[in-house]
């Protein structure tokens, strides 16, 4: 095995650079991974230009390798072997509290750096702190027995299996937060992976009619999201889209918004308040609004709306996303489009926020590629 490591760090807003790091030794309950794949999505185009703290980082929380190296004790707890392929979550709860009891990891507070200084979570941890590894945009990732691992099941790729997160993000949400199931009607507003992935997992769940909403710069997107299940898509740059949700309605309007347009203000929002059935409709959204003006709250409780907020994913959602990889049912290798070495992290980053490159819908970070 390799004495030093090479790693992209994110050492300030908008800049990363190769680092070397010492391969660290690995305890009986922790393991290494031979990073294959990070794959990149808005967060870290967000976290990428404005981190919210300045500590080194290495990024990346989408991550599929192999273990390398596995200590005696973390091979029994997690019944791996070495050279195992295996999807990792960026959750590393502390598995004693209540919500970690409850399965809920996601919420440990011993993962979430926005309330705990010394979390742990893969792609926002310091790179001091001990073993270093804390992300995939590097050529090996510490696992500590706490880590939390899905097997890859056998044909299928490590780029595909890439796709796990946001496959099940689309999961979760769609299915589990909004309830999506046979015979509902959905509207998706934003074409990028997330919500693609969502029209994957709602075509799944048997929804009857799929809406999907994006502007004239998505219709590589669109028309991708019709190849996936989509029955209608609309250009809310040339179409009024409450109209084309009306009209392929009948004038009942959806059962259920996902909204996967973060960062795109009140407008998406305010859409799915009217385009949702007169009553009990379900929106989830995400959290990128630090103000609402005029938030249309009466509305809201005429119609019975509920509002719920997309929050990662669970256990069984990721092992859901990779039976789903498995089945082949869907095309779903077109939604890895772009792939880059770890000598191009920041055009890479940079192609998911819309800088660079075009018609990108996911990006394989692949840290053996680009390395001199």
């Amino acid at each position: 095995m390799a004495e030093d490591v090479l790693a992209a760090v994110r050492t300030a807003p908008g800049r990363t650079e190769v680092r070397s790091f010492a391969m660290p030794e690995v305890p009986d309950d922790g393991a290494l991974l031979k990073v294959e794949v990070a794959g990149i999505c808005g967060t870290d185009v967000k976290m990428y230009g404005k981190p919210p703290f300045d500590a080194p980082v290495i990024m990346g929380h989408e991550n599929v390798g192999t273990i390398a190296h596995a200590g005696p004790a973390f091979t029994r707890r997690h019944g791996v072997a070495e050279g195992d392929r295996v999807f990792v979550e960026h959750y590393v709860g502390c598995f004693h509290c209540e919500w970690c009891h409850a399965g809920e990891y996601r919420h440990c507070e011993n993962t979430d750096w926005r309330t705990n200084p010394d979390a742990r979570r893969y792609g926002y941890t310091s790179a001091d702190n001990p073993y270093h590894l804390w992300g995939g945009f590097a050529q090996y990732m510490y696992l500590p027995w706490n880590a939390v691992l899905h097997a890859v099941p056998d044909g299928v790729s490590a780029e595909l299996a890439g796709l796990v997160t946001p496959l099940s993000n689309g999961i979760e949400w769609a299915l589990v937060a909004a309830g999506v199931g046979y015979d509902s009607t959905v509207l998706v507003q934003g074409p990028g992976q997330q919500g693609l992935s969502q029209v994957v997992a709602c075509k799944q769940a048997g929804a009857s009619t799929i809406i999907v909403a994006g502007t004239t710069r998505d219709a590589a997107r669109l028309q991708l999201a019709k190849d996936l299940g989509a029955d209608h898509v609309v250009d809310v740059t040339v179409e009024d889209p409450l109209t084309v949700v009306r009209d392929v309605t009948r004038g009942k309007g959806v059962d259920v918004v996902l909204d996967c347009t973060a960062g795109a203000g009140t407008a998406p929002v305010l859409l799915g308040v009217d385009a949702l059935t007169r009553r009990e409709g379900v929106m989830v959204v995400q959290g990128e609004l630090a103000a609402f003006p005029d938030f249309p709250l009466k509305k809201i409780t005429e119609k019975a709306i509920t509002i719920k907020s997309a929050r990662g994913h669970s256990y069984r959602s990721c092992e859901l996303a990779l039976a789903q990889l498995a089945s082949a049912r869907f095309p779903l290798d077109r939604l890895a489009t772009h792939s880059f070495g770890l000598d191009q992290v920041d055009h890479a980053i940079r192609a998911v926020g819309g800088e660079v490159e075009e018609d990108v819908v996911h990006v394989s970070l692949l840290p053996w590629a680009g390395v001199r």
